[in-house]
């Protein structure tokens, strides 16, 4: 059996990513070194955010690349299933995330909204509905 574990994701400032996903999505802080989060209801799945530059191994034309994609919001993309899309846009709204996507109903009984985190990275929250 496969089971996914965990990913990276590039971000800006740790420090205001952390509170972004500790403080307004109400993820749990895993590791503090590297920094790991995720959801409390699924505690064996890690996010570990990092700077861009955390790769030493990257070139400096990579690291501009990277910064480059993550202003465009075109580097990282997550996806999280929620019960409430609705409730889920408004709290995530409410504590100044930019709005990307206004919860809409999608074919196959799907609800989903979009949010930017503050490194610029595409959150997504899906909702799956009754047909």
């Amino acid at each position: 059996m496969i089971r996914f574990f965990s990913c990276t994701l590039a971000v800006h400032d740790l420090g205001s990513a952390l509170g972004f996903y500790r403080d307004v999505l109400g993820f749990t802080v895993w590791s503090d070194g590297p920094v790991s989060i995720g959801p409390p209801s699924q505690p064996d799945v890690r996010i570990v955010l990092e700077p861009p530059d955390a790769d030493r191994g990257a070139s400096p034309a990579d690291r501009s690349a990277i910064e480059d994609l993550m202003s465009k919001a075109l580097l990282n993309r997550l996806v999280f299933a929620t019960d409430d899309c609705d409730g889920t846009f408004e709290r995530i709204e409410a504590a100044g995330a930019e709005v990307m996507q206004e919860p809409i109903d999608r074919p196959g009984g799907v609800r989903d909204c979009a949010f930017l985190d503050p490194s610029g990275n595409l959150l997504r929250f899906i909702q799956r509905r009754e047909a």
